[in-house]
């Protein structure tokens, strides 16, 4: 079996070159290929020089490197690199320090123990690590999973998680539209309807960061995101 790692990057510069080690480094199930594919979205930083030089220093890594001529959105990166992945599965990796690689193997296990054909990453299950930071965004991921629920009809506890893992035929055939952070609501409301699908939950670890540490979602994005669970709950 083959993941393919995908890793959305904006002015990442400080934190992604510890992001690709610890994804070249992370011990996966011995029938487990991987394959890195990093989406630079037009960062402004240093994001581009450290990737490639760490391709360099890293030729027997399987990473791919792709640069949007002009920044689109995280949820535009993930569609360049739905399409440039070759993995049996597929799993979203943000480029900063708030989730843990080595966890892959807690996402993965219902997989290769045949039981799922996606696995979230919750936040909200579990008794792994997490900092402690803000109320009221933890009261909005809780209420935008509520809302998304209502017009899925599943139970998830964490709909707006980073780590998301896919069956890659299945997302590949799926009509992503949303270009930021609508991504998470759109692809959930869209997997949701795919007829038999398998979707499992898994407790993991958070290591958030401030604002000042260069946290990029706001409340704009949590008025996007409900307009993106109506939107797409209703009309797919």
């Amino acid at each position: 079996m083959k993941l393919s790692i995908i890793v959305p990057a904006y002015n990442e510069e400080k934190t992604i070159e510890r992001i690709l080690k610890k994804l070249v480094d992370i011990q996966l199930p011995s029938q487990v290929e991987r394959e890195i594919i990093v989406i630079n979205d037009s960062s402004k930083d240093n994001t581009e020089s450290v990737v490639t030089n760490f391709i360099r220093l890293n030729p027997s890594a399987e990473i791919k490197y792709v640069a949007h001529a002009v920044n689109q959105g995280k949820g535009a990166a993930l569609h360049t690199g739905i399409q440039k992945a070759s993995g049996d599965y597929l799993i979203v990796q943000d480029a900063d320090l708030e989730y843990d690689p080595e966890e892959f193997n807690i996402l993965l296990k219902p997989v290769l123990d045949g039981f799922a054909d996606v696995v979230y990453g919750t936040r909200f299950m579990g008794g792994n690590a997490h900092r402690i930071l803000f109320f009221w965004h933890t009261i909005g991921n809780k209420f935008l999973t509520f809302l998304s629920n209502m017009f899925t009809n599943l139970n998830l506890t964490d709909m707006e998680t980073c780590y998301k893992l896919f069956r890659s035929d299945l997302i590949k055939n799926i009509p992503l539209k949303e270009k930021r952070f609508g991504f998470e609501p759109e692809v959930t409301a869209k997997i949701s309807k795919v007829p038999g699908i398998r979707i499992y939950e898994v407790g993991i670890s958070y290591y958030g960061r401030t604002y000042e540490e260069g946290k990029k979602i706001n409340w704009k994005d949590g008025f996007r995101a409900i307009y993106c669970i109506i939107r797409y709950g209703l009309l797919g």
